[in-house]
């Protein structure tokens, strides 16, 4: 079975790290296994410069991987299209991604009043909307700091999707 993404969607500036951050401490509270996905519009690092990891990806390594007893990271130094990444996780009940507009999975709008930027949704595309005031959209809508009842209408929708 394809696990379920649900992905925030929201210009920069406007909580996006915030309420990822909140939702996923709510639904790990209730039990649940989370993947969490950063979509990064900038280049960045993830290793140390120094570190053996970092030089063996500056030397012109592909794929490299840091394993330990607790972690793993794979640094893929190209491009990595969602869905492969997609592919690559299991054993988890659902994925949260941030900034990730374009897919077929369930997009949740944030709006903040204050960060003078419009909602980056299309009401066609919209599962849900978090807000700091109503909006003219049809679908269900939370205030920004409503983790739990988003988490709660989440894991609604889980259940839907049970096989």
């Amino acid at each position: 079975m394809k696990i379920p993404v649900y992905s925030l969607i929201a210009y920069s500036g406007t909580g996006k790290t915030t309420l990822m951050v909140e939702l996923i401490k709510e639904l790990k509270k209730r039990g649940l296994k989370v993947a969490a996905i950063k979509h990064d519009a900038h280049d960045f690092e993830i290793d140390k410069e120094g570190k053996d990891s970092y030089r063996m990806s500056k030397a012109g390594s592909d794929i490299t991987v840091v394993l330990s007893s607790s972690k793993c990271a794979f640094i893929e130094n190209r491009f990595v299209d969602m869905n492969k990444v997609l592919e690559r996780i299991e054993g988890v009940d659902l994925i949260l991604s941030e900034g990730y507009s374009h897919g077929d999975w369930k997009k949740i709008g944030i709006f903040r009043k204050d960060s003078g930027t419009t909602l980056r949704i299309n009401e066609s595309d919209c599962f849900a909307i978090c807000s700091d005031e109503k909006l003219k959209y049809s679908c269900i809508q939370f205030d920004l700091d409503d983790y739990s009842g988003l988490a709660s209408f989440i894991i609604e929708d889980l259940k839907k999707n049970l096989p």
